[in-house]
């Protein structure tokens, strides 16, 4: 049985999303195995970003300075904006190093269940932004789910005041899916959504 100092640790560890108690053992027990080269710098890590981690004052984005990275680089195109739903989003599109411009965190979607409002997310520094940053496009990467196209229609409904291109990420069938393990409604947004070739 595992002292008292390290059940509390697997208990904080088995909070996180994904784990359950057994994986959050396993995860500690290695960490103790490897304490020189894994725990000790983990734990140095995780209080300098405790520290010094900042919430972005124009994005939402997390960094260690505000402006963040992203928002501060001349290397970033000005025009365009990607709202995601969480910072989890914006990590996600930055993963591919595709997309170009900036980003919007709205810090959450639209939801009557969960009584979620236009007034719990940050719609309205969104507005301000495009009114000040000569935005021409905003693209709605929002969750394909109920309540985030339910957001996205809110959106486009407060955005139909600016002169301003809204599009949303193409919705549908996979790459290297089969169409026999689509369900319904992925066929159906992937035909929504078809384009010429």
């Amino acid at each position: 049985m595992a002292g008292q100092d390290i059940e509390k640790l697997v208990k904080l560890v088995s909070k996180l999303p994904s784990l359950g108690t057994r994986s959050a053992r396993r995860i500690v027990l290695n960490l103790l195995k490897k304490r020189e080269n894994l725990f000790l710098p983990l734990i140095e890590a995780m209080q300098n970003v405790a520290n010094n981690v900042k919430t972005c004052e124009i994005c939402g984005n997390y960094d260690t300075c505000s402006p963040c990275s992203i928002c501060a680089s001349e290397l970033r195109e000005n025009g365009t904006i990607c709202v995601v739903q969480d910072v989890a989003d914006l990590w996600a599109m930055e993963r591919v190093s595709f997309f170009k411009g900036k980003y919007h965190v709205l810090g959450g979607i639209l939801s009557a269940l969960d009584g979620v409002t236009p007034e719990d997310l940050n719609i309205e520094p969104l507005l301000e932004r495009i009114g000040k940053e000569n935005v021409k496009e905003v693209i709605l990467a929002l969750p394909a789910t109920v309540d985030g196209q339910i957001t996205a229609h809110y959106l486009v409904s407060r955005l139909k005041d600016f002169e301003v291109k809204v599009s949303t990420l193409a919705q549908g069938i996979p790459m290297g899916a089969e169409l026999d393990y689509m369900d319904e409604g992925t066929l159906q947004l992937a035909l929504n959504s078809r384009k010429a070739l």
